[in-house]
């Protein structure tokens, strides 16, 4: 009898592995960007995306099914640098600004530790300076020729560049 019950537990557990894989490839599938729709808000201040210029970002958290969106990069920076930040993120994203419209941007996602930013240029984002993320540096050094600021790899912005106290980028107007 107890050999018959091991044996089923046995097939049991057997028949269940398909169905534990679909979950990994599931979870692989859903890694990937998100696109922004109309209803699409930041998960910080509750702004629709689609409503405002320049890039956007989204953290996607190794205990979270979906994405958290975020309407600046500055908010992502600030997020990710801060010394408390201690969940695990499973992949980050930015637009990439060389392909897409600044006033409307849609798609173009890219992986943030790959990209490049531009820090102090005279375009503003959905919270004002930003910091512009591009695929490649030639595009980056083109928009500072025509914008100004400088550019930047991930691993070079810090937590100083991105402090959002005192209002985005410390513009004490508001």
């Amino acid at each position: 009898m107890t050999s018959l019950m091991t044996r089923r537990r046995g097939l049991c557990c057997l028949a269940c592995l398909p169905l534990f894989s679909a979950c990994g490839q599931q979870a692989a599938r859903t890694s990937g960007p998100q696109e922004i729709q109309a209803g699409t808000s930041c998960d910080l201040d509750g702004m629709l995306l689609a409503d405002y210029p320049g890039p956007k970002a989204q953290i996607h958290y190794q205990d979270r099914p979906e994405p958290q969106f975020l309407c600046d990069t500055v908010e992502m920076f600030s997020l990710l640098l801060k010394p408390e930040q201690l969940r695990p993120v499973r992949a980050v994203y930015v637009q990439d600004m060389g392909k897409a419209d600044w006033e409307h941007p849609v798609g173009q996602w890219i992986d943030a530790k790959q990209a490049f930013f531009v820090r102090g240029s005279k375009r503003r984002g959905s919270m004002g300076p930003t910091l512009a993320s591009f695929a490649q540096r030639a595009d980056a050094e083109a928009f500072v020729k025509q914008w100004g600021g400088s550019v930047h790899a991930f691993a070079q912005v810090t937590v100083e560049m991105v402090d959002l106290s005192g209002g985005a980028l410390h513009d004490t107007r508001m």
